[in-house]
């Protein structure tokens, strides 16, 4: 992928936040949202600057297992929605972009069409088809 083809910082930042790349851009918003670590690329995005912020009950006197324990019952509920939600916002930033918002889910039916032949080689057709 060239350079032309990549978000300057400003428009990165900007679509961090939510803003739409130009059309020029769709291939790398394509990979960036559904391409080979789109996952845990979301996943830093949304708890990295949250971390950064919990990082100040380290501030709090006292032994160090209760400002770690205060940081975990925020992080991991946090970690937990963002997970259950990722799917949905994926698809939002998709459609938002003038995407196929059912790309999310291509890579699951290439593997499940590849199971499917498999399948199919080794047993046979299915009657009801």
């Amino acid at each position: 992928m060239s350079d032309s083809q990549r978000p300057s910082p400003s428009q990165y930042v900007g679509y961090l936040f939510g803003r739409t790349l130009p059309d020029s851009m769709q291939d790398w918003v394509r990979n960036d949202l559904v391409g080979p670590g789109a996952s845990v690329r979301y996943v830093l995005r949304f708890m990295l600057p949250v971390a950064a912020v919990l990082a100040l009950f380290l501030l709090i006197p006292g032994p160090i297992w209760i400002p770690l324990a205060m940081m975990a019952l925020l992080l991991l509920p946090l970690l937990y929605f963002a997970v259950a939600l990722m799917n949905i916002y994926r698809r939002h930033r998709l459609l938002s972009h003038g995407l196929d918002p059912d790309l999310v889910g291509e890579k699951a039916q290439r593997r499940a069409d590849r199971t499917r032949e498999d399948y199919e080689r080794r047993h046979g057709r299915t009657e009801d088809q």
